[in-house]
Order: C-alpha cells, then structure tokens, then sequence
C-alpha cells in the first residue's frame, strides 16, 4: 500500500478491534466516530489526505525504494543535503498546518524508526536477528504508512525505588515470561499520547533505566498493533467538549489523547523484538542516542515549536490590530519577545541543517547542538508565549459569550458591546476565543505541560546538555588570558604567551 489516505487511515481505525476506557466506557470499534476522538481523527485524516494533493505531494512523498509507488517523506532516510532538506520542508509544512498543536502525527516516530533501521547493526550487536527485525519493521510502517504511537516511561509510584522495588513489580511493565513464540509482558507504561487512535505502539526503554541485574526485566524494546490482545488504553479525559470550532477552535480539533497503556500479559512475537533484556546497553537513553534516533526526533520537534511560536506572533499580532493598542511600548516589546522566539528557534533549525553531516550510520544528519540547546530552552520559553497571548488580551478573555449566544438572540448585544477597533462583536469574540483556548482553556494547560515535560525532566536534559558540551576550548583561552601580558586575548587556535613560561 503506498502513502495512505485520510478516508484509509479512518476506515482501518473503525474496523480494528481495540480495548480503549474512556470516561467510564469500553470502546473496541468505531474508534473515530466516539465524540472524544472523532476531530483529532479527522485533523490527523486531513494531514494523510494532504499527500495526495497535487500541490504538496511531491514535497511530502517520495518513490518508495521497494515498492516505487509514493511513500510519507518522513521515512526518507537522508543521504545528502537536499534529502534533509526534503524532510525539513515536508515535517514544517505538516507542523504548520496545526500550527504545531499536534505533537504526536507520523513523522515524529517515522523519524525515529528510519534512523534505529539505518543503526540497524546497533541492535545487531547483541543478536543479528535484532537487526533484521528492526530493518523489517521499518519497511512495514513505511510501505503501509501506519500511524505510531510509543512509550518510554513508568508509571508514577516509589521514585526511592528501583520499578522491581515496588509494591508490585509487575505495576511497571516488565518481561514476565517467554514463551517459543515471543515474550509476555504484564504491567503499565506511561504515556502513549494518541495511543487510541495510533495503528501501533513502539514499546522503548525508559530514559532512567539503569543497568542492575533487577531491570533486567524492565529492558527491552519491541512494537506491537494497538488492537494486540491483551493490551488497553486508560484515557485522561477528553478535551474537547463536543462544541464548534467558533467555541474552542483549537480544542476541538487537535486534542490529542493521552492515555496509560496496560499490558496484560501481552504476548510480542520475537520478529517484532528489537532487544530483550541487556539492561547495559538500554540504559539511560544509550539507544536513542546512539542509533541517532535522538537528533532526527529533535529536528522535528524544533520544526514543531517554531511552527507553534508563528502561530503565537500571527495571534497577538491580531489581537494588537483589533484592540490598536501596538502603539503602546509595552506592547511592542512583548511583540519583540515572540519574533525573538520564533528568529532564535528559525536560526537552530538553519544551523542543525547548514553544519549537518554523515553520521556513523551513513545518514545525513543535523548538528546535534542546535536542536539540543532549542529542546532545553523551549519548554522554559513557551508558558512565557502563553503569558504574553493573555497579558495582551488582557480582560478581554473574559465574558466571551458561545457562538450560540453570539449567533442567537444575543446577538445584537454581541455586536454593540464586544465591538473593537476593527472587528464586529463576533468576529472579535471569534478572536478572543481563540486567545483563550491557546492560552488559558484546559487545553491550553494541558498544552503548557505537554511541552514542558515533552523529552523528559528539564532538570535532567539540562544536566545531559553540560555533560555533552565540550567547554574545554573556552576555558583554555580564558586561563591563557589570565596569565597573558598580550594586549589582547590569543585568536582561537592559538596559545598564548604565558609569563615565566608556566600555567595552572
């Protein structure tokens, strides 16, 4: 099957069979119809149809290197510059069109998966089959453009604890057995956002995994279908309230589902196992690191938040215009602080691809500083966006009437009374609305801890981002300045000239 269709992605959600909990129901078919997935399913079935546009497929599919029909450009495995050039373009142009609200569509994992294929040989070294298995998998996504979900972490429980410390050992999923056709896994695992509606499910060591013989049963890396036996999701509520666009224009329509995946006594067959067990070398994020999957995953995410910051400066810059009050230098030095966000993360992505090369793994990869300093800095970035949206609207957030009000009888006081400079009442209310669902709603709160927490503890990536730095040429021209006598400090590359010819 080449690059699918929105109306085939939906058709095969509806027919699966699944077990999804959901505001005190069962749900196992017609998984887009139920109210809480019906818009999300309906946003990720308009991003699959986009392929087949004319005016965008040829920048979002490419000639499948088996099949030769068009697959998603996100699978791409880049070999030169104009191959990541390829899947920049393509990954903003599907970010832009959520105005990165969507934090999970394909080419997040997608991109994942084509650089763990190409380091296939990384898991190989434990046990070829592993390599091959990784090799396969990927091309089954690709060819069938299938739709991932995954999950690295364990439930909340005795941090002071090892996961084999717990009360139960088995709350975090662990391997409980094998058997000649695959191993068994029991327990829960957090947090499988679009879990519901994803075809399936990436099962990949957490972050914080450590190399003792007791996690070994918690080591391993596999992927199963959604509608696998013995697998469910227990879902958050849901976010979108079932009301129109005009109401909650970002609610209702990219609500991404987060939800806590259950394994009972899930049977994963060996050729779907990429590692079972081997604790050292799963161990503290080894395999997203080095199989380079971490950096390809970046690239998208920092596409995703400068299409999120676009979004931010196209919305106050409305609201500004509506109300005229950009005249005031406040105002425009909170504008000022959203066009830096969006020219500093514009200026990671250009660097990531300008210093871009080939990695141990044959692909053409961005530079990882870039994209790393744009992941550690816009999670403590965004709930500033979010403040200055607010800051901006001010009270105009609140006493927003529904659109049936402001379409009913209403209506006439809509208009007289929440008029603006250059907006109706219900134009402007339409605005405000949006104001408040991007900064203020549920889903926007949601949206502020999503991106915060997005690759982990911030104080934990922090402490990777200076473990990872080599600081060592900065100290070296400062010590050499401080025991120079030269007018100015030594070019770099260059050693300066010490008195008494010696240096701490």
């Amino acid at each position: 099957m080449p690059a699918r269709t929105g109306e085939q992605f939906v058709e095969a959600l509806n027919a699966s069979r699944r077990d999804i909990r959901i505001h005190g129901e069962r749900l196992t078919r017609d998984v887009g119809r139920h109210p809480a997935f019906r818009n999300l399913v309906r946003a990720y079935a308009a991003l699959y149809d986009l392929q087949h546009d004319p005016d965008h497929r040829d920048l979002l599919t490419y000639p499948s290197p088996t099949s030769g029909e068009p697959v998603g450009m996100s699978f791409l495995q880049p070999r030169s510059a104009e191959d990541l050039t390829r899947r920049s373009r393509m990954m903003k142009l599907w970010a832009d069109c959520s105005f990165g609200f969507l934090g999970r569509t394909g080419d997040y994992l997608n991109s994942a998966l084509m650089a763990m294929a190409a380091a296939a040989d990384w898991f190989g070294q434990v046990e070829p089959a592993y390599a091959e298995n990784v090799r396969r998998y990927y091309e089954h996504v690709r060819e069938h453009d299938l739709l991932l979900t995954h999950t690295l972490i364990n439930p909340q429980s005795n941090r002071s604890r090892s996961p084999a410390g717990q009360r139960d050992p088995y709350q975090a999923a662990a391997i409980v057995g094998e058997t000649d056709a695959g191993i068994v896994i029991r327990g829960a695992r957090m947090l499988a956002t679009i879990g519901p509606i994803a075809d399936e499910i990436l099962v990949l060591p957490s972050t914080v995994l450590q190399a003792r013989p007791e996690d070994e049963p918690y080591s391993y890396a596999f992927a199963v279908p959604c509608d696998t036996p013995g697998l469910r999701f227990l879902c958050r509520e849901s976010l979108d309230y079932g009301r129109s666009h005009f109401d909650h224009p970002l609610g209702s329509r990219f609500d991404e589902m987060d939800a806590v995946a259950i394994f009972d006594d899930v049977l994963v067959p060996y050729e779907r196992c990429f590692m079972i067990r081997h604790p050292e070398l799963l161990t503290r994020g080894r395999l997203y690191a080095e199989t380079g999957a971490l950096v390809h995953m970046a690239h998208q995410v920092v596409l995703r938040d400068l299409a999120k910051t676009e979004f931010v400066l196209g919305l106050v810059s409305l609201i500004t215009d509506a109300i005229q009050i950009e005249g005031f230098q406040h105002v425009q030095e909170k504008i000022a602080e959203v066009i830096n966000v969006r020219e500093i993360l514009a200026a990671a992505v250009r660097a990531a691809e300008a210093d871009a090369d080939v990695d141990e793994w044959g692909l053409f990869t961005p530079a990882w500083m870039p994209l790393n300093m744009a992941r550690n800095w816009f999670p403590r970035t965004y709930p500033r966006l979010k403040e200055i949206v607010w800051q901006l609207a001010a009270s105009g957030l609140f006493g927003l009437p529904t659109e049936a009000d402001a379409r009913g009888e209403s209506g006439p006081d809509v208009d007289r009374f929440l008029q603006c400079a250059t907006l109706d009442g219900i134009d402007r209310v339409r605005l405000f609305r949006l104001a408040w669902d991007a900064s203020a709603s549920a889903f926007a709160g949601r949206q502020g801890v999503y991106e915060f927490f997005f690759f982990g503890d911030p104080v934990r990536m922090a402490q990777a981002e200076v473990a990872g730095y080599d600081r060592r040429p900065a100290m070296e021209r400062v010590r050499d300045f401080l025991y120079s006598d030269a007018p100015v400090a030594a070019p770099p590359g260059r050693t300066a000239v010490v008195p008494g010819g010696a240096r701490p």
